[in-house]
């Protein structure tokens, strides 16, 4: 599943390729044909994310939004658009460019009200500048749930996926088992100001790296990784490899129904 960047990018690249344009709207598929003939023929006016939600607004009332899941893709592709594939459930395009949604979990049309709810169910995002991280800390502090499994809970900070998960606690020492309520506030701050920072080069970049420049592989004599999520990492999908700082071994462990990294040296407080 995408994590909060991808879909901060996405927003970005909707309104860059779409915003303020008369649009053609269709679906392929036929799940969204209704939704998408109130739409066709105007303009895009707003993108936003908030955590793995996606809102598109038109000249209209309402909201397209759009949750990934495990499954949804988005490809944009110039013109002259390739013919859609009976499994696009949404195509925008215009005289320039095109883009194509296949297999969401949700793709539907949405008041203000019901995507107001939406954001009422979100923690607060790192990306978003509304974002309030002393709401999140209320939580995390008065909780005996693991810190690992709290930033991985949409209710609490929204956007943050197994990656960033991973590699924040790490880059500041972090025992993925503490407490939430054993989180300083000052650990809170620091790993918020350190997600913000992340997350910020992410939809910049379009991939996760969280490696410190004395860490990246040309200053330390090694290889780049080779993985499909590409970005230089501390920990994540390195289980059984050498710590890149303490060079002991990476382990993984199932934690919030998703794989937990951490290395247990560098990782003790």
């Amino acid at each position: 599943m995408p994590e909060g960047h991808t879909i901060h990018r996405l927003a970005e690249d909707y309104l860059g390729g779409f915003g303020g344009r008369k649009t053609h709207v269709t679906s392929p598929q036929g799940k969204f044909t209704d939704a998408a003939a109130l739409l066709d023929g105007t303009a895009l006016t707003t993108a936003e994310a908030h955590g793995k939600h996606l809102f598109l607004r038109f000249e209209t009332d309402d909201w397209i939004h759009i949750h990934l899941g495990l499954f949804g893709k988005v490809n944009f592709g110039g013109a002259p658009a390739l013919p859609p594939t009976d499994t696009v459930r949404l195509r925008l395009r215009n005289d320039t460019a095109y883009v194509d949604l296949r297999g969401p979990t949700t793709c539907t049309l949405i008041t203000d009200t019901e995507k107001q709810a939406v954001h009422d169910r979100l923690g607060p995002d790192p990306l978003r500048e509304d974002a309030e991280p002393e709401r999140a800390y209320e939580r995390v502090s008065r909780s005996r749930t693991t810190i690992a499994a709290l930033l991985m809970d949409q209710k609490v900070i929204a956007g943050v996926g197994n990656v960033y998960r991973a590699e924040v606690l790490f880059r500041h020492g972090i025992d993925p088992y503490r407490p939430g309520r054993d989180i300083t506030r000052a650990e809170w701050d620091a790993m918020w100001a350190d997600l913000v920072a992340l997350m910020r080069e992410g939809v910049r970049n379009n991939r996760i790296d969280t490696v410190r420049p004395e860490h990246e592989p040309e200053a330390m004599g090694r290889p780049p990784r080779k993985d499909d999520h590409g970005g230089e990492v501390y920990v994540y999908r390195r289980a059984t490899m050498p710590c890149l700082i303490c060079g002991g071994e990476i382990r993984t462990a199932g934690l919030a129904a998703r794989n937990l990294f951490w290395c247990p040296v560098c990782q003790k407080s």
